[in-house]
């Protein structure tokens, strides 16, 4: 939609899901590194963690195409009106595509958990995919454009093609802790950055940028490496309190095991105590 709940839609799902995967990918690495060499069996809580986040990008795909389609003003599921010969709300049907695809990459996701036979890696092809086409889509979305609408979009291109090289990268290198937080950083950032464009070109206090001055151009490009500092400061503090919450739980949990084997290992000896006393 040409308005700034367009852009705060598709905003809010991406930083959302950017911190999830944060959280999640940490759970993951601390799980990795705490086993034992040659043992990497999936606990059953990991295939939750999919069928989750599957689910999660199968019904914000099914609410952005359908707020595309069926708002007011919006093109009712029509391509091409005959009667005036001409497109019906393309950029409506564009957006709709870009989430459609990531309904694609939820639905390969939730069939990775749920078998085996699906190839390893499927999931991370289709999310990669699905980036690649949001990218593509916005290269045409923004031409004949005033310079800072033009160019604002265009700085979104980095955050999106970078999270589907990095999506691409992981499907031929799994498990690479570091390819995973970049994707995760990058899906933050992209979201971030839908609000700034959002803000940019349709302002909530009124005031309208110039969107010919190059003056302008400068500060959004300054803006743009802002929030990509912010985005790397987000997952770095995330990180670290995931981190910091799994280590202090496992150890309330080793020491409540070695509670219990102390206790254990003390009725034991009680025990025999008991039966030796007995036969006496």
């Amino acid at each position: 939609m040409a308005n700034f709940g367009g852009h705060a839609i598709p905003g809010t799902f991406f930083l959302f899901y950017g911190f999830w995967l944060v959280v999640k990918h940490n759970i993951q690495h601390y799980w990795r590194t705490r086993q034992p060499k040659g043992r990497q069996v999936t606990p059953p809580f990991f295939k939750k963690m999919e069928y989750f986040e599957g689910g999660l990008q199968i019904f914000a795909s099914f609410v952005g195409i359908m707020v595309e389609q069926f708002v007011v003003d919006g093109p009712h599921a029509r391509l091409y009106n005959r009667e005036e010969t001409s497109w019906v709300k393309l950029m409506n049907w564009q957006h709709s595509t870009m989430y459609l695809f990531f309904g694609i990459s939820g639905i390969a996701m939730i069939a990775c958990a749920l078998s085996k036979n699906v190839p390893a890696g499927v999931d991370r092809l289709t999310i990669s995919l699905a980036l690649f086409v949001e990218g593509f889509l916005f290269y045409f979305h923004v031409h004949g454009r005033k310079p800072l609408d033009a160019h604002i979009h265009t700085l979104l291109l980095v955050a999106v093609f970078g999270g589907s090289a990095s999506s691409m990268l992981e499907v031929f290198v799994s498990n690479n802790f570091i390819l995973e937080l970049t994707r995760a950083g990058l899906f933050i950032l992209q979201g971030s950055w839908f609000y700034q464009i959002g803000f940019v070109l349709y302002p909530l206090n009124g005031d309208v940028w110039d969107l010919e001055l190059h003056d302008n151009l400068m500060f959004v490009t300054m803006c743009f490496c802002w929030h990509l500092a912010v985005a790397l400061l987000l997952v770095a503090s995330t990180s670290s309190t995931v981190w910091l919450t799994m280590t202090r739980c496992s150890k309330k949990g080793r020491d409540i095991e070695i509670g219990m084997r102390d206790a254990s290992s003390k009725s034991s000896i009680q025990k025999g105590l008991l039966e030796q006393s007995d036969e006496e």
